[in-house]
């Protein structure tokens, strides 16, 4: 009897349900396909954060400072970056290339504002890894402020968190900095990229 009771419940409950959902699947049925259309293309046209993504297009000189534990000095290099705005200027893409940890490093980078969601959202690989590393954020009232956070798997289990603050200063540099927690520890200060635009 109480195996009978299951399915009858479930049964009970799906008849329940099934005009809920139907009333669900019309109410969002009512949008007239032109009106669709008209709002997916305005959010498909780039707006402010975009255009100031494209102002930051051009060649780069790069000085990089990287905490490898606390308490310690940074180690610092330099390297080069190349902007260029992507599909009709809706994304910032970012090659850059420099040392890491005392070897060659390269880096692509994918920088978006998603005008749906209205947030900022950036996608890194790398050859120090064969995964993409993407993060989410938001940012000040003049967007120049951007703050977004990520996390990525360790070595041996785990995640580190990721907090990255990107402040455009003006058209000719910018910062990068980002803070890391292993685990779940206490966050500390990793990495510090300043750019400054090629003359």
């Amino acid at each position: 009897m109480r195996f009978t009771f299951v399915p009858l419940t479930c049964l009970v409950l799906a008849l329940i349900a099934s005009p809920v959902m139907a009333k669900e699947k019309k109410h969002e049925q009512q949008m007239d396909p032109q009106a669709m259309m008209e709002v997916w293309k305005q959010m498909a046209t780039p707006g402010e954060p975009h255009k100031l993504f494209a102002s930051l297009a051009g060649s780069w000189t790069t000085t990089t400072k990287e905490w490898m534990e606390p308490g310690k000095p940074p180690t610092e290099s330099t390297g080069t970056a190349e902007m260029k705005m992507l599909l009709d200027g809706r994304f910032l893409y970012q090659e850059f290339n420099a040392q890491m940890m005392g070897q060659p490093f390269s880096g692509v980078g994918i920088d978006g504002y998603d005008n749906i969601t209205k947030k900022y959202v950036t996608a890194w690989i790398d050859t120090m890894g064969t995964g993409i590393f993407m993060m989410e954020g938001t940012g000040s009232a003049d967007g120049k402020t951007i703050t977004l956070k990520g996390s990525h798997p360790e070595p041996g289990g785990g995640k580190m968190t990721h907090r990255a603050v990107w402040k455009i200063l003006d058209n000719n540099t910018q910062t990068f900095d980002m803070y890391g927690a292993h685990h779940g520890g206490k966050e500390m200060k990793v990495l510090e990229i300043t750019y400054t635009r090629k003359p």
